[in-house]
């Protein structure tokens, strides 16, 4: 059977699903209709329900959804029912910013190494973790089964680091570095610009001024 291909529009908009769903549950509530989901996340019904049809609409008519069904539902689309183990090469400010995010692990996504090539750095621990020297990645990755690398290195380091870790058996890369990766189709590269949504948000700034 041919999958269906499912547009990234979608794709970007069932974590948000996710994360409202969460708070209804944290509130007691068992169902809701597309129109009340709408109301809550500025998403029109109809969006919602051709989003959620994709992967089998879940609603029933007259009731519509079941919070928690549609949570764990959503859940299993995510893949955040099984767990992810997650390396982070580059444990400067921002990686260790992430090492310390918690919640994380509540979605399933496990920390289990730290690596950089600064002396200063090597051996210290995040919560626990030891950071390792980039040159013990090989070895690592030998006796560790990671589905995840993290890249919080600078623009000039990022590609070779990048490249090293395929070569290592990576399939999956979250980037933080300021360039869109060049790799093989194979992998899987999740590409984060913090600058993008920074100047998106002073561009807003600037037109909600200009329509005064």
């Amino acid at each position: 059977m041919v999958q269906k291909k499912i547009s990234q529009a979608v794709i970007r908009r069932l974590p948000r699903y996710y994360r409202y769903l969460r708070d209804l549950l944290d509130e007691g509530t068992e169902r809701i209709s597309s129109n009340e989901l709408s109301a809550r996340m500025k998403v029109t019904a109809s969006q919602i329900r051709q989003d959620l049809n994709n992967f089998g609409g879940f609603g029933q008519q007259g009731y519509g959804y079941n919070v928690q069904y549609l949570y764990d539902e959503i859940g299993k689309i995510l893949g955040l029912d099984c767990h992810h183990n997650i390396i982070v090469v580059g444990a400067g400010n921002m990686g260790q910013a992430l090492a310390n995010y918690v919640n994380f692990e509540k979605r399933g996504f496990i920390m289990t190494g730290l690596f950089d090539v600064n002396p200063d750095l090597i051996g210290k621990t995040i919560r626990g973790i030891p950071i390792l020297h980039v040159d013990d990645l090989d070895t690592f990755l030998k006796e560790h089964d990671v589905d995840i690398a993290v890249l919080t290195l600078p623009k000039g380091e990022a590609e070779s680091a990048a490249e090293k870790l395929v070569s290592l058996g990576i399939h999956a890369i979250w980037n933080f570095a300021h360039l869109d990766l060049n790799l093989p189709k194979d992998v899987v590269v999740e590409n984060v610009h913090l600058s993008d949504s920074l100047m998106q948000l002073s561009y807003n700034i600037v037109k909600n001024k200009t329509n005064e």
